[in-house]
């Protein structure tokens, strides 16, 4: 009854609609974010029907013989309708992929699911069907989150360091500097750990442009200068921090601290529910940036995890 066909660029109306609608779907399953890096992976999303009827999207790419779900984005997962679709038809559709998979020569599925936290109901039939399948964990990777309809406060170490920080007059908000942001973002990576932002500055102004309500760059400041940055994911009911960064004078005067004690409480008005700081791991979850992860607890936060999962067909 289950019926598995490949996404082509026909289908993104179609698509997206869908995952506006879903339980799980946020906005890094647009096709508008997605296909941004198209030039890097090769699509190979896929659209399970139901009697002709889409029931759930998987977005992904190939890469010899190994589907990944999908490896551009920090998570992919079937995408599926708040109603009309239990664990029942979850084994249906994975069953129908994995046969589908093996028909066209796919070896091996690597399965990142949509975090708890970003679901907008309860949606966790995929993580039972991967375990039907046989399917092992091979990454955690801890990210450090606050439940904003109950959130614990910042230390006393963090709020003494926000108040120092607003008497000195640092200012707080959204921002359109993002050039300015890139090259203080660029620079503490390169001389930190000899990296560069995943993202350019180009391909961010892009997305931002295309999401301007979901990507929002917020920056501290005084006098003028740039000390901190930190560009927010929103996507209900989670608004997440994807990159953070901080000069040394930034750093010195708690510029961060009190741009972070701003985005927590504007989350809070905003009505999300959870505060995501992001991950602290490095190698594929198996090293942990002790230090990094005490100081997202201490401004509240605590452990959920994004897992990967892999099937060999």
């Amino acid at each position: 009854m289950i019926e598995i066909v490949r996404y082509d660029a026909s289908m993104a109306a179609r698509w997206d609609e869908f995952v506006r609608t879903s339980r799980n779907g946020t906005f890094l399953h647009q096709r508008g974010y997605m296909d941004y890096h198209s030039d890097r992976f090769t699509d190979c999303s896929l659209m399970a029907l139901h009697d002709g009827k889409l029931c759930a999207l998987l977005p992904a790419n190939v890469d010899g013989d190994t589907l990944w779900s999908h490896r551009g984005l920090t998570y992919g997962s079937w995408i599926v309708p708040l109603k009309h679709f239990d664990a029942t038809v979850m084994l249906e559709v994975m069953d129908a992929a994995m046969a589908w998979l093996r028909a066209n020569g796919i070896k091996r599925l690597v399965y990142k699911p949509v975090p708890h936290i970003y679901h907008r109901y309860p949606c966790e039939e995929d993580l039972y069907a991967l375990f039907r399948h046989g399917a092992r964990l091979t990454e955690a990777n801890i990210s450090t989150t606050i439940d904003l309809t109950c959130p614990l406060p910042l230390d006393r170490g963090n709020k003494s360091g926000a108040n120092a920080a607003r008497k000195a007059g640092i200012q707080v908000g959204p921002s359109d500097d993002w050039k300015g942001y890139w090259q203080l973002l660029s620079s503490l990576l390169d001389e930190r750990y000899g990296t560069r932002p995943v993202h350019t500055l180009d391909e961010m102004r892009l997305l931002q442009q295309r999401f301007p309500h979901s990507i929002v760059l917020y920056t501290a400041t005084l006098d003028g200068e740039l000390l901190a940055g930190v560009v927010m994911y929103l996507s209900m009911p989670v608004a997440h921090c994807q990159y953070i960064g901080a000069s040394p004078r930034g750093k010195d005067s708690k510029a961060l601290t009190l741009l972070f004690e701003y985005l927590i409480g504007e989350s809070a008005k905003q009505g999300y529910r959870y505060f995501d700081f992001g991950i602290s791991n490095e190698d594929h979850g198996r090293y942990l940036n002790e230090g990094l992860v005490r100081q997202k607890s201490r401004l509240g936060g605590r452990g959920i995890i994004y897992n990967t999962f892999e099937i060999t067909l």
